[in-house]
């Protein structure tokens, strides 16, 4: 069997279906093309008939990147085909991937359909789709809990249609590694014809076993994973990139190579993170900031006498670089450049020069200075040019007093003030500001994150506002708490401010 591993990366499509994730077209061709230096294989760069800005996204991508296929996703419908050919007119290498829903569940509650019609449909979609790309990929949604023989029958039609990839998902997270990987076995030994097509794999997190049933599904011959940057995705997410890379990387036993350079891993990961607002767990596996960490005095020295003892990974190998140059106040434009290279963020000599004296600023009120920090700086320099700014914030506060704030906001360039109180320093301001923005909006979500620690720490904050029957994401960063609180809540009516 082939020992070459296919990488779709699907974190512009399945990932960026994360509520708060959402990115414009500009933030999917940076992230597009961190994962083309990556070397992942294929990029699901959307669903190009769920709205405008996907169709838009995936045509720009497919300028964008030179080598990696662009996919496009699709229903079994010939007018979400249509709408994904034109999507790819750009593309060097095109595939397009349909699929409809395979379980009883779906077939009978979802469809209102029997099994028969949904094999005709199967057919009938990939029939089509061929007609305009040489590659097309079936998916076979909740395959998972799919009926084995039922699922092999679809398989073999597809490929018999003209599927040369069909993908086989485990949409809920409901199996364990060994029901899916035997899943994987019982179709290459029941289905005529399956040396035509590659098995792939997509595996979700529900219950914590997205990678090791993606990995039970390439040791029972899946030869293609469906995978996203720091494993995002629907509800409990995706199964990781960086984690199959390594896997395969370390475990040389299993002999089976994938395209990734893997020292891209963390730049990327930090990118992905930085543009999608969404922190990277500390213990998260392969790129969390306290996956090469060790506070165990016995860890401690077993990894300075000999750093196998109690670490698998070189560090440098996933692109974390030991010796890196440290950023202080002092540091120039130049060490602050070099540092957003290695992040994977690129910068004009405008926005690293306004990046550059916000870096200052929180230079001299932190000791330390992480790429969190810098992230951050990155992130809240992209958000300069909203609309709606905050001017100045001021929040007298204690105990035993009621908190209140003023504030000043400078919306399309003409200057607001307004005084609240409140129930403590941020419903104070968050309320002085709604007396300026008057619409009937709901604050849903609050999210407060520290960086790292200690009272000087950037604390990141996430919002979730209702208004007008939508919910909308914020996101703020600051030294300053409530500052970063007001910042986020801006940031969500900047979304919905016409």
């Amino acid at each position: 069997m082939d020992n070459r591993l296919f990488i779709f990366d699907t974190t512009l499509r399945d990932g960026e279906q994360v509520p708060g994730c959402q990115l414009n077209t500009v933030e999917k061709i940076q992230v597009a093309k961190a994962l083309e230096a990556l070397g992942v294989d294929v990029i699901e760069a959307g669903f190009p008939i769920s709205s405008p800005g996907d169709f838009h996204s995936v045509i720009e991508i497919s300028k964008a990147v030179t080598w990696p296929t662009i996919c496009a996703l699709t229903r079994a419908v010939q007018k979400d085909i249509d709408v994904a050919v034109e999507s790819l007119k750009f593309a060097k290498h095109k595939r397009i991937h349909t699929g409809i829903g395979t379980s009883d569940s779906h077939i009978k509650y979802k469809f209102n359909s029997n099994r028969e019609e949904i094999i005709e449909r199967a057919v009938a979609a990939v029939q089509y789709a061929r007609r305009f790309v040489d590659e097309v990929e079936f998916y076979a949604e909740d395959a998972g809990r799919t009926d084995n023989a039922y699922l092999a029958r679809v398989v073999e039609a597809v490929i018999k249609a003209g599927a040369t990839v069909v993908n086989i998902p485990d949409t809920t997270g409901y199996c364990l590694p060994s029901e899916y990987g035997a899943k994987i076995k019982y179709l290459i030994e029941h289905v005529n014809g399956i040396e035509n097509a590659i098995l792939s794999t997509h595996c979700h997190n529900d219950l914590g076993m997205a990678t090791a049933n993606t990995i039970s599904g390439v040791l029972n011959g899946a030869r293609q994973v469906e995978v996203t940057i720091n494993g995002i995705g629907e509800r409990a997410g995706n199964t990781a990139l960086e984690e199959i890379a390594m896997i395969m990387k370390s475990h040389h036993e299993i002999d089976i190579h994938t395209n990734i350079n893997t020292q891209k891993i963390y730049p990327t990961s930090r990118l992905v993170s930085s543009l999608m607002n969404m922190p990277v767990q500390p213990n998260k596996a392969i790129v969390g900031r306290n996956a090469f960490a060790h506070s165990s005095g016995i860890h401690q020295d077993g990894v300075l006498k000999n750093m196998e003892t109690y670490e698998i990974i070189n560090p440098h190998d996933v692109g974390i670089d030991d010796n890196s140059i440290v950023l202080t106040a002092r540091s120039g434009r130049a060490a602050l450049k070099h540092r957003f290279s290695i992040l994977g963020v690129e910068l004009s000599q405008d926005k690293l020069d306004s990046v550059y004296e916000e870096f200052l600023k929180l230079a001299d009120r932190k000791k330390d200075i992480h790429d969190d920090d810098i992230l951050v700086l990155a992130g809240a320099e992209r958000s300069q040019n909203r609309r709606i700014k905050l001017d100045f914030l001021q929040v007298t506060s204690g105990v035993g007093v009621r908190s209140v704030a003023s504030l000043g906001l400078s919306i399309a360039g003409e200057k607001f003030e307004a005084a609240a109180s409140g129930n403590g320093p941020v419903d104070a301001a968050i309320k002085a500001l709604k007396r300026i923005i008057d619409r009937h909006m709901t604050l849903k979500e609050f999210t407060i994150q520290a960086i790292s620690k200690g009272s000087d720490d950037v604390g990141k904050v996430h919002m979730q506002v209702e208004y007008d029957n939508q919910i909308y994401y914020g996101f703020g960063a600051n030294t300053d708490i409530i500052a970063a609180s007001v910042e986020a809540y801006i940031d969500c009516i900047n979304k919905f401010v016409k």
